[in-house]
């Protein structure tokens, strides 16, 4: 079973945290994502220790947009991130090869 909504990906991410990927990371992911379920988190990574916080962080490593059925679709293994990144679906500002280090650290 996938995960239903946004609010339960962040929820989860905690306890699917790899902190042996997170190994001498110091960084801040701000996720914006829009439509039906809509809403700022960010995640900082520091430590090999993960936070996740709603709302705005005053600065991010790097920034993703997303709308939250493609965000969905990214987590439950339907949408590539690279593909959605490509095609417009996938915003990102700041550090994006910090980005791609997201799969590493939150296997979902």
């Amino acid at each position: 079973m996938g995960l239903t909504s946004v609010n339960e990906v962040f929820e989860k991410m905690p306890q699917v945290f790899n902190a042996a990927a997170a190994s001498g990371l110091n960084m801040v992911f701000q996720f914006h994502i829009t439509g039906d379920q809509s809403g700022d988190w960010n995640v900082s990574i520091k430590d090999q220790a993960c936070q996740v916080n709603s709302g705005v962080h005053a600065e991010p490593t790097v920034t993703l947009t997303m709308d939250g059925a493609d965000w969905l679709d990214m987590c439950n293994g339907k949408l590539n991130g690279v593909t959605a990144f490509m095609t417009g679906k996938l915003r990102a500002s700041g550090d994006i090869m910090a980005a791609q280090r997201i799969p590493s650290l939150f296997p979902m």
